[in-house]
């Protein structure tokens, strides 16, 4: 008898354990799955922003458009499972290539996840630091206006 009392004593405090110990690890992980989920959508927002960026600079840094406007709506999602984001751009230049470089990152709305993407452009090109995305704005897009002097300034639009 007295094996089976020893045996209830060391198992009963395992089995409250485990009571506790399995739902939190699991909710755990849970939330680390949930956030990489997260983090690679929005990277793959970025991406696809970023080559965005990319396309309307190449068809206006062509010699044979003229100065003018182009408006690009944005084919990405406006809420990422069920939040909304927010982007930012900023242009640094690269030494060695004399290009530039713009770094677009997103952010959700709570501020937790955020991810960003950079695109390679060329010497011509001048981006309007106060410009901000707003994944939920109607008027979401990208403006790129041709200068006359060959420069392209971009920009996002939608508050």
């Amino acid at each position: 008898m007295p094996q089976i009392t020893i045996e209830y004593m060391i198992m009963i405090p395992m089995l409250i354990l485990q009571i506790f110990l399995f739902p939190l690890t699991a909710g755990w992980i849970m939330n680390t799955w949930v956030d990489s989920r997260q983090t690679l959508a929005l990277q793959e927002t970025a991406s696809h922003m970023g080559s965005s960026v990319h396309q309307v600079y190449s068809a206006l840094n062509h010699d044979s458009i003229s100065a003018g406007a182009v408006t690009n709506k944005l084919e990405i999602p406006p809420l990422i499972e069920g939040y909304a984001y927010n982007g930012s751009a900023s242009m640094r230049e690269s030494a060695p290539e004399s290009t530039q470089i713009l770094d677009i990152t997103l952010t959700f709305m709570s501020g937790r996840i955020a991810a960003s993407a950079s695109v390679t452009l060329g010497q011509n090109v001048a981006w309007d630091q106060a410009s901000e995305f707003m994944s939920n704005s109607t008027h979401a897009s990208l403006i790129a206006e041709k200068l006359s002097n060959g420069t392209i300034l971009m920009y996002f639009e939608g508050d």
